[in-house]
C-alpha cells in the first residue's frame, strides 16, 4: 500500500499547480485520498471517532489551503467528518440498545421488567453525549433505551467482564472504520454518477420546439442536454462562448457531433437573444448555503437578462458542489484572477507596457477573474442529483449532509 503521507504530499501539488480540471474530478480524488488516510489510521479503543476525526481535519487543513477557491475540497472534507460522527452515533444506538435487551432479560426474571420501561429524555441526552453530536429531536423521540437503568455487575467473574469489554471494544473499533470507509465509498460512488442522476431529471425540463441558451462549457450540462435529445425531445441550444478561454466553442461541437441543433453566440450578445430563449441551463463551481451560485465569469450577467425577460434560470450542481458556507464567511474566496495572457499578446500591447508615467507601475493594468457570484434571488430552479429544488430549501438540503461541528476547518497559510 503506498504511503499515505506520500499520496498526501502529491496531492497537495496537484491542487497548488491546479493540475485538476474540474469539481467533480477534484471531489472524487479527494474522497479517495481521505478514504486512504482513514484506512491507514490506527484507532484506539477509547474515542475512537475523535481520532478518526482527528486524522481527516489535519489532512483535509491542508488540502483546503493548497486551492481555497475549490470549495469542493472543503466540502468532501466536512462530508467525511458528518459521515464519522452519524457511524459513531449509530454504533453507539445499537450497543446501547443490545445492553438494555440483555438487562429487561434479566429483569423480567425479578419482575422489574416496568422499572426499565420508561425513558427520560435527559437520559437520552446523556446517552446522546458520549458521542460526539448533541441529540436531536428525532434521537429523543426514539426508543433509546435507559443506560442509567443497566446495573452493575458482582465482581465475581471480573476477569471474564474485562476481556469481554476488551474484546467488544476491539470489534467496534474496527466496525466504525469499516463502516466509515464503505460509506465513503459510497460517497465517491454518487459523485462519480451524479452527471448521470441530474442528466435523467432532463426530460421533465426541456419539451419540443424550445430554445435552450447556456454560457461556456460544462459537462453537466452537455450530458443533460444530450438525454432531452435520446427522448427524441427537439430544440435548440444558443452557446455563448464564454470569453476570454472560448468553452463555449468546446461545448457548441460537441453538441453538433451529438445531432443538437446549435447556434453559437458572443457573450455581449446574451441581452439580444435572450427575447428568443425558454430557459437558460448553466453550470455551477459551488452552491452556497444561501441559494447563490459562484460559476464562470459572465453567468451574472446572463441571470440578470433571464430576469429582465422573465426567463426559468435553471443551475444544474452535483451534490458534492453544495457548500454550507455563505459568500460572506471569511474563509470562502469568491474569485480567483487568472494569467493576463488570456485577453491579449503582450508582443502586440508592449508599448502600452512601458513604464512612461515615471510610476513603478505600468500604463495598462490587465484583470481577468474566474467566477461570477450569482445571487440566489436570480435563480429559478436547481437540479441535483437527489431531484429539483428552490433555492430557499438549499440551506436545508445542505444541512443533511455536513454536521454543524465541521462547517468550519481552519486553513493553515498557503
Amino acid at each position: 500500500m503506498p504511503d499515505v503521507h506520500s499520496l498526501v504530499n502529491d496531492f497537495l501539488i496537484k491542487l497548488k499547480k491546479r493540475k485538476i480540471e474540474g469539481s467533480q474530478a477534484t471531489a472524487k480524488q479527494t474522497a479517495e485520498l481521505i478514504r486512504s488516510v482513514i484506512s491507514a489510521q490506527r484507532v484506539p479503543y477509547t474515542n475512537q471517532a475523535g481520532a478518526l476525526i482527528d486524522a481527516v481535519k489535519a489532512v483535509g487543513e491542508q488540502l483546503i489551503a493548497a486551492n481555497p477557491i475549490e470549495l469542493a475540497v472543503g466540502n468532501i472534507v466536512r462530508r467525511v467528518l458528518h459521515i464519522i460522527r452519524e457511524e459513531d452515533l449509530s454504533l453507539t444506538t445499537a450497543a446501547i440498545a443490545g445492553l438494555n435487551m440483555t438487562t429487561v432479560s434479566d429483569d423480567e426474571d425479578d419482575g422489574d421488567h416496568d422499572n426499565h420501561s420508561t425513558l427520560s429524555a435527559a437520559v437520552v441526552a446523556a446517552a446522546a453525549r458520549s458521542t460526539l453530536r448533541p441529540p436531536s429531536l428525532q434521537t429523543l423521540l426514539e426508543d433509546i433505551p435507559d443506560v442509567a437503568a443497566v446495573p452493575h455487575t458482582s465482581s465475581s467473574g471480573g476477569d471474564s467482564e474485562e476481556k469481554t469489554k476488551s474484546a467488544d471494544k476491539s470489534s467496534r473499533s474496527r466496525k466504525l472504520k469499516h463502516d466509515v470507509i464503505e460509506a465513503v465509498n459510497e460517497l465517491i460512488q454518487d459523485i462519480g454518477t451524479c452527471h448521470e442522476q441530474i442528466a435523467e431529471q432532463a426530460v421533465e425540463h426541456i419539451h419540443h420546439n424550445e430554445v435552450i441558451l447556456t454560457l461556456g462549457s460544462s459537462r453537466t450540462v452537455l450530458e443533460f442536454l444530450c438525454a432531452a435529445k435520446e427522448k427524441k425531445r427537439s430544440f435548440r441550444v444558443f452557446v455563448a462562448e464564454g470569453a476570454p478561454r472560448y468553452q463555449g466553442h468546446l461545448l457548441a461541437r460537441e453538441l453538433v457531433a451529438r445531432g443538437l441543433q446549435t447556434t453559437l453566440i458572443t457573450d455581449s450578445a446574451v441581452f439580444a437573444m435572450i427575447s428568443r430563449v425558454n430557459m437558460v441551463i448553466v453550470g455551477a463551481h459551488a452552491v452556497m448555503a444561501n441559494g447563490g451560485v459562484i460559476a464562470p465569469v459572465g453567468l451574472n450577467m446572463v441571470a440578470l437578462a433571464a430576469q429582465r425577460h422573465a426567463v426559468p434560470f435553471v443551475v444544474l450542481a452535483g451534490s458534492h458542489k453544495l457548500c454550507p458556507l455563505y459568500p460572506h464567511n471569511p474563509e470562502v474566496l469568491l474569485n480567483e484572477l487568472r494569467s493576463p495572457s488570456e485577453l491579449l499578446d503582450f508582443g502586440e500591447f508592449s508599448d502600452c507596457m512601458d513604464f512612461g508615467s515615471g510610476t513603478a507601475s505600468s500604463l495598462l493594468q490587465v484583470v481577468n477573474p474566474t467566477f461570477d457570484y450569482v445571487p440566489p434571488k436570480l435563480v429559478s430552479l436547481f437540479i441535483t442529483d437527489t431531484g429539483g429544488h428552490n433555492p430557499s430549501y438549499m440551506y436545508r438540503l445542505i444541512a443533511d449532509y455536513y454536521s454543524a461541528d465541521d462547517l468550519v476547518v481552519q486553513r493553515r497559510p498557503v
